[in-house]
């Protein structure tokens, strides 16, 4: 046993209660209107581009979990991106809840199916996602950059254990956040 520690007690114990509290903070610095120019890279070296705006608002009280968020999307500019790849959606809403070090999303990346991700804090102002579902597995990464007013997401998707699509997103902060949601 560790000097100073009362017994019983563990060293992981607060490092568990900080991280979470963390990502809690993470989150929060997420929410507001962001504009989303996107650039994707699939698996037959088709590159594609389009502009979408993602409004991130919180609840005020999760009805799962420790938090919990909407995420809105909607197209701003196209650039044929959905004539070429009819399996994404131009617009979009996702709630999702904070579950420790797990994020659990009430749609997936490629299909209406709720999709849970495990999260991983890199420092405080990024984060690593991993999701597996059906035959896709999914590593993504966000960072927020220059005082919360741009982010930077990569994104990887592998299908059936073949790199399919690579996502490079620059994110532009646009609006704060606003009131928190009701639950409904």
């Amino acid at each position: 046993m560790l000097k100073g520690l009362p017994q019983g007690s563990s060293m992981a114990e607060p490092s568990r209660i900080q991280l979470d509290s963390s990502l809690r903070r993470w989150f929060s610095r997420n929410l507001g209107l962001w504009r989303s120019r996107r650039q994707y890279v699939f698996g037959d070296d088709e590159s594609l581009k389009v502009d979408v705006l993602l409004r991130i608002e919180a609840f005020s009280e999760p009805v799962e979990g420790e938090a919990a968020y909407r995420f809105s999307w909607w197209l701003e500019k196209d650039y044929n991106f959905f004539e070429n790849q009819p399996r994404y959606v131009p617009t979009g809403t996702m709630e999702a809840y904070l579950c420790g070090h797990q994020l659990r999303r009430s749609r997936g990346f490629f299909n209406g199916s709720p999709i849970k991700s495990q999260i991983r804090q890199v420092d405080e102002h990024e984060v690593v996602f991993e999701s597996h579902y059906q035959e896709w597995d999914i590593l993504e990464h966000i960072r927020l950059v220059a005082q919360d007013r741009y982010r930077s997401r990569s994104i990887y998707s592998w299908r059936n254990g073949e790199l399919e699509v690579a996502e490079v997103h620059h994110e532009i902060r646009i609006e704060t956040s606003g009131a928190e949601l009701q639950p409904e």
